[in-house]
């Protein structure tokens, strides 16, 4: 089974798209480095605002006909076909493709609330798909709204992203609890929180420290604790400038801290 890594979290700035965009090249990028036979990666974007689309594309003009909306409102004999239609390749890497998000998507959940089915949406095509991939990472809103819901019924994994501020065990439990109670009324089987990853943390700010330390002595949280990206300016530029931060600057820290995640990941889907 092609592992899905959903990369979510209920608050908003925490770095979930960039987490998201640099997770999936940097797992492309050394599957090819260690001579996988299908190192290509799936980047779906289920957030309306299109950041994912936008820097891994350089283009956020994308409608009815030709993103995720148009998979969601297919019908569902066509809807694997659909969305085989509209991946387009990413402009950072060839085997990089990106399944990308329109503003429309917020319409396509007001239609599709209340419908019979709606979560298995995203997916029931793409299980027809995702043998073509050997990972795929989807990028979700900050709110567990029915698009964050049909990203974590397509999942096998997990990742919640979260700032230092933010690192108090009750938020954080308060939204694997959310992810648990999505899987458990749906009755994903496949789907697990695999990792909670600290973004923007900042060694000079005590604060930090001590909400890191913390997670760590946690007795169920310091288990899933599977990164720690630094506060770091490079990963600011690489967005302004719709790059990756392994392009933008493969020696800053926070391109080395990604480095390191993507060989935790590359390991648990079997390629390194």
């Amino acid at each position: 089974m092609t592992r899905a890594f959903v990369l979510t979290n209920h608050k908003g700035g925490v770095g979930k798209s960039t987490s998201a965009t640099n997770i999936a090249l940097g797992i492309a990028g050394l599957l090819r480095q260690v001579g996988a036979k299908n190192p290509r990666v799936l980047l779906i974007d289920t957030d309306s605002q299109s950041h994912a689309t936008l820097v891994t594309t350089g283009r956020n003009d994308f409608d009815t006909t030709n993103s995720l909306y148009s998979v969601l409102m297919a019908e569902r004999q066509s809807a694997p076909q659909v969305l085989a239609d509209v991946i387009v390749q990413s402009g950072w890497d060839e085997n990089l493709h990106v399944l990308p998000a329109t503003p429309l998507l917020e319409q396509a959940e007001r239609e599709l609330q209340g419908t019979a089915g709606s979560p298995y949406r995203l997916a029931d095509p793409l299980a027809k798909i995702a043998p073509h991939y050997a990972a795929i990472v989807i990028d979700t809103r900050p709110s567990f709204s029915l698009m964050t819901e049909m990203a974590l019924v397509a999942a096998t994994d997990a990742i919640v992203p979260v700032e230092p501020r933010y690192l108090e065990t009750v938020g954080l439990m308060s939204v694997i609890g959310k992810i648990h109670e999505i899987r458990d009324g749906w009755r994903i089987q496949n789907l697990r929180v695999s990792g909670v990853l600290v973004t923007k943390m900042d060694k000079r700010v005590r604060g930090h420290h001590n909400m890191l330390n913390e997670l760590k002595a946690h007795p169920m949280l310091g288990k899933l604790l599977c990164g720690v990206i630094p506060m770091n300016e490079a990963v600011s530029y690489a967005h302004r400038s719709h790059r990756s931060i392994f392009t933008q600057d493969p020696k800053a820290p926070a391109s080395r801290a990604y480095a390191h995640l993507v060989g935790r990941l590359v390991k648990q889907i079997g390629g390194a």
